[in-house]
């Protein structure tokens, strides 16, 4: 049960208005992705907690319908450019 690159999107722009996300689905195959969430919300929280709010905004999904997430969070500064 793969999960669509635009409905990542949605959710975590859903939790984290502000955010720019790329995604990169890494094997064509709606399973693997590769992340990049910019937002001022990570501001004076730990990479960790960066995480566990991206996690928190996919709402359960990791581990089920998205089987495998190579995040990367940054704030606006800190973003490499795309």
């Amino acid at each position: 049960m793969a999960m669509d690159a635009h409905v990542i999107e949605e959710m975590i722009k859903e939790s984290l208005p502000d955010a720019r996300v790329i995604i990169e689905d890494l094997r064509g195959d709606g399973d693997h992705y590769a992340a990049l969430v910019v937002s001022e919300a990570f501001r004076g929280k730990s990479r960790v907690q960066q995480h566990q709010m991206v996690y928190a905004a996919l709402r359960g999904k990791m581990g089920g319908e998205l089987h495998a997430l190579a995040l990367q969070t940054a704030l606006p500064e800190d973003a490499p450019q795309y």
